[in-house]
């Protein structure tokens, strides 16, 4: 366990005179200082209990006989990379196996957001993951989840957390805040309960978290920063990160596996000349086959240096900015004394090769792999067996019956590529006696939410547009945010019930059926969202899924990211709940089929 610095202080400080020696030298090295925003050369780091004790021309003096010594060769000192926004249920693995996966990218600290586990499990599933968090050598910092459900009335989710819940989650340890404040109408209009937990977390001294997915940036907008939340990760546009920047929130731009928003908004720093320093760089969703192969953080902040940015600068948005925001400067997010003694060392700043990786003075990985295990996190019998459908599906479940017409107009689910919005659609579609039939031709299939939290054998149906689906096909999934419930998009009905009951079988995952056989199938046994196996081996079934959509058509980068956001019902503009189809633009119910 770190201690804090009031009392490690006194070492640092004989430390830093030479008196005692250090655990750990970094010599010769290129010192990455976000606070300056220099690049300071022939720069040795000390550490001690930890932490930074000297960062200097010479820490000669600190080496002592159990001082290891480690040679830079020049290269540079960059503080540990920062997530500012995040949820780990979305790389389909545990805190500990994110944690194994992103450390050989760099990422020695993440705020989390477990409002996933909440939704299935409640204040039980986030308490198991921020014990885990605990115990784990880098910072994984929680926010207690605010919206459960994200949208009363429009959704059930398998769990509820009251205002008293959340106060009570915020007198934890480890506690960083309110997660993101999903409900943006409820703090417009002065809902009870989001007053609540908004004024609970300002009396805790803590930050409260944003989520604005609205285009309008007119009196709502206003009226939702003066609720309280303190940053905004929803933006698309370079408007929207300067319109938050100017109403004193951090713009928190992301780069996740689905989610392309840096390129557009960066643009308020590198053209319109904004002051970084209240913008941070997140991911918000990963899979576990991006962090493996892809990467964490330093694939943001090498995306962002892409776009224009300066290195320092991009860098800074990933560590120290992000440190500020949640009033951990005096801990994180800088190479400084007294800071924990998270560092990377690369050798290039705007390519970003992780070379080495310290956190908290011991070095976790080098040259990508890890460097030190971490033991598996086993999750206890009662979070997981949460999948209840309470009978086996059929093909006609999934029937949306139209008597007498041949020809119905219908809404339809538009999927964006690489955005977290959707489109609401009108299409027009044949009726096949007495049945609403899709149109593959026009890349129209049939997406349907399967309750199962409950066991009550709904089925709610719609369509949806833009996977671009060939052939027979169904994919299901119990990640389905934020109730997760199941999801089932498919152009075949008894593959979309086949893949509904295979879920059931083996207690939660997403699975890829055609033509009656199965493609892929990644188990997720903790609470239907979470493997409990290592994040390689969740990255290959991730990959084959990847592969088994790409054989049935789809061609969407990262569409089963696309496909697990279709119940969100708190991002515009048209979502699937299990309380029908809802229009996110009125947050209101409305008919699959129109009618004159």
């Amino acid at each position: 366990m770190l201690q804090p610095w009031s009392e490690t202080a006194p070492r640092l400080v004989d430390v830093a005179m030479g008196r005692t020696p250090a655990d750990l030298v970094i010599r010769n090295g290129r010192w990455v200082n976000v606070y300056s925003g220099e690049i300071v050369p022939g720069t040795d780091v000390a550490v001690s209990a930890g932490r930074f004790a000297y960062v200097g021309p010479d820490a000669g003096h600190t080496i002592g006989e159990t001082t290891t010594v480690v040679d830079a060769e020049g290269r540079y000192l960059v503080p540990g990379l920062c997530d500012g926004h995040m949820h780990v249920e979305s790389g389909l693995v545990t805190v500990t196996e994110f944690a194994r996966a992103v450390i050989p990218h760099g990422t020695t600290t993440m705020f989390i957001d477990p409002h996933e586990i909440a939704n299935v499990l409640g204040l039980f599933g986030v308490r198991l993951m921020n014990e885990e968090a605990q115990s784990l050598p880098i910072n994984v910092l929680v926010q207690v989840p605010s919206c459960v459900p994200s949208a009363p009335g429009l959704e059930t989710a398998g769990a509820q957390l009251s205002s008293d819940d959340v106060r009570e989650a915020l007198a934890w340890q480890n506690i960083i805040g309110l997660g993101e404040m999903m409900n943006f109408p409820g703090v417009a209009a002065n809902d009870p309960k989001m007053v609540a937990e908004i004024a609970a977390t300002q009396a805790a001294r803590l930050t409260v978290g944003g989520h604005y997915a609205s285009p309008d940036l007119g009196h709502a907008f206003h009226a939702y920063v003066a609720g309280g939340p303190a940053d905004d990760h929803e933006g698309t546009t370079v408007e929207d990160a300067i319109a938050r920047v100017r109403q004193g929130m951090r713009a928190m731009l992301r780069l996740g596996s689905a989610w392309y928003d840096v390129a557009a908004q960066v643009k308020a720093i590198t053209e319109r000349g904004i002051d970084p320093r209240n913008f941070i760089l997140c991911t918000d969703d990963s899979h576990s086959g991006t962090l493996v192969n892809d990467g964490h953080m330093n694939r943001v902040v090498r995306h962002a240096i892409a776009q224009g940015l300066k290195p320092v600068t991009a860098i800074q948005m990933a560590t120290l900015n992000t440190a500020q925001h949640f009033g951990m400067e005096r801990e994180l997010g800088s190479i400084a004394p007294g800071r924990r003694a998270d560092l990377v060392i690369t050798s290039d700043l705007a390519s970003l090769p992780i070379e080495m990786v310290f956190a908290r003075g011991k070095l976790l990985a080098r040259d990508g792999a890890l460097a030190a295990d971490m033991p598996a996190y086993r999750y206890p019998d009662n979070a997981k067996n949460t999948v209840k459908l309470g009978r086996k599906l059929a093909a006609s479940d999934f029937d949306i019956a139209a008597s007498g017409a041949a020809e119905v107009q219908v809404r339809v689910i538009g999927v964006v590529e690489n955005q977290a919005p959707t489109k609401a659609l009108v299409r027009d579609l044949p009726v096949k006696d007495g049945i609403v039939a899709m149109d593959r031709a026009s890349d129209v299939c049939q997406i349907a939410l399967v309750e199962r939290h409950r066991a009550t054998g709904e089925v709610v149906n719609a369509f949806v547009s833009g996977f671009g689906y060939a052939r027979d096909c169904a994919m299901a999934s119990t990640v389905a945010h934020d109730s997760h419930h199941i999801i089932v998009v498919g152009t075949n009905k008894a593959d979309m019930a086949k893949a509904a009951n295979r879920l059931q079988e083996v207690g939660g995952g997403i699975v890829m059926i055609s033509e009656g056989k199965e493609l892929a199938l990644v188990e997720l046994p903790v609470a239907g969202l979470m493997s409990d196996e290592r994040a390689e081996v969740v990255a290959v079934k991730a990959g084959r899924l990847v592969e088994a959509m790409r054989e049935c058509g789809c061609n969407l980068n990262n569409a089963y990211m696309q496909h697990s956001l279709l119940a969100l019902v708190v991002i515009p503009e048209l979502r699937i709940s299990d309380k029908g189809l809802i229009d996110v633009t009125r947050f209101e119910k409305t008919d699959v089929i129109i009618t004159n």
